[in-house]
């Protein structure tokens, strides 16, 4: 079966709010924290590597929500930027 447009299984990043980073950022300090000495290293690194990553990601998100607030206003929600309204997404007919 193949997957269509927008479909869960495009191999997306999942889009986390910043209190849902926040949230993971503490889960996995305390996964870190409890992690036995016997744990691999590997383990250990991918662990510390996600960690840093979260919080550059949350250092970040202000800013980025500052630009945010910056922009203009594209229009209304049912146009496209050039003001002519969108086509329904629809998916693709089946051959039978």
């Amino acid at each position: 079966m193949r997957a269509f447009h927008g479909q869960m299984s495009d191999n997306q990043p999942i889009r986390r709010s910043l209190a849902e980073k926040q949230k993971q950022l503490r889960d996995l300090r305390e996964t870190l924290a409890t992690m036995k000495s016997h744990t691999s290293p590997a383990l250990r690194e991918s662990v510390q590597k996600r960690i840093r990553q979260l919080e550059s990601e949350i250092t970040a998100a202000p800013a980025l929500k500052a630009d945010g607030k910056r922009r203009p206003p594209s229009g209304s929600a049912g146009t496209t930027g050039t003001g002519q309204p969108r086509t329904p997404r629809r998916r693709p007919e089946r051959g039978i």
